[in-house]
């Protein structure tokens, strides 16, 4: 069953529950592409500069929307029950891997040419939602070794018993914990693909 029109609708309802942000030097980064059409519309709102968090999910090579891990700059993440229970081979992870790692550089290349400084800020990391947490998990060790003084991860839905690292999360923001979860695009009754163009257009219109 559907709970928001779409990542505009989802990202406003994230904003009044990061209302506590409003007037603070945190900084909102979203997980491209889908990720930053939510995060958009929560910097929008409360006045907050936008960047991104450039990750890119390890599918199972049979099952391609599966993440068994998720990469990011600097960090990798792999769930090894994932690996076994898609009967991922090393040699399976290690090719997938290397086509995700090419497909990081240029998304790093394409958005995030200007990083934001995150060292001693709020860093509000966003997605349009969790399925297996594998994105948000890199993407949130990503931006700890940045040395922010918080992290807060903030996503529209995820399942009732997902939580994210302690260590590395310090608040975690998400409005509907859902049990019947199967994937995130359940949730969305317009759950269309978000492009390189539109993310960059989105990022653009927040510089100075």
């Amino acid at each position: 069953m559907a709970i928001f029109a779409d990542r505009v609708a989802a990202g406003r309802e994230l904003a009044a529950a990061l209302e506590s942000q409003r007037g603070t030097d945190a900084v909102v980064l979203g997980i491209p592409r889908g990720g930053v059409v939510v995060a958009a519309e929560i910097a929008c709102e409360l006045a907050l500069p936008l960047g991104v968090a450039v990750v890119r999910k390890l599918g199972a090579p049979d099952h391609e929307e599966f993440a068994v891990g998720a990469i990011a700059d600097g960090v990798r993440v792999v769930d090894p029950a994932a690996t076994r229970l898609h009967g991922v081979t090393p040699e399976g992870l290690a090719a997938v891997e290397e086509a995700e790692r090419a497909e990081l550089a240029r998304r790093s290349r394409l958005f995030a040419e200007r990083p934001l400084a995150v060292d001693g800020r709020t860093v509000i990391i966003v997605d349009d939602g969790v399925a297996t947490g594998a994105t948000a998990k890199a993407a949130c060790r990503a931006q700890h070794a940045r040395h922010p003084a918080r992290i807060v991860l903030a996503v529209p839905v995820a399942p009732s018993r997902w939580l994210p690292e302690e260590a590395v999360v310090d608040e975690f923001v998400c409005p509907h914990r859902e049990r019947d979860f199967w994937a995130v695009g359940q949730f969305y009754d317009d759950f269309t693909q978000t492009t390189d163009e539109e993310v960059a257009r989105l990022l653009a219109h927040d510089l100075p």
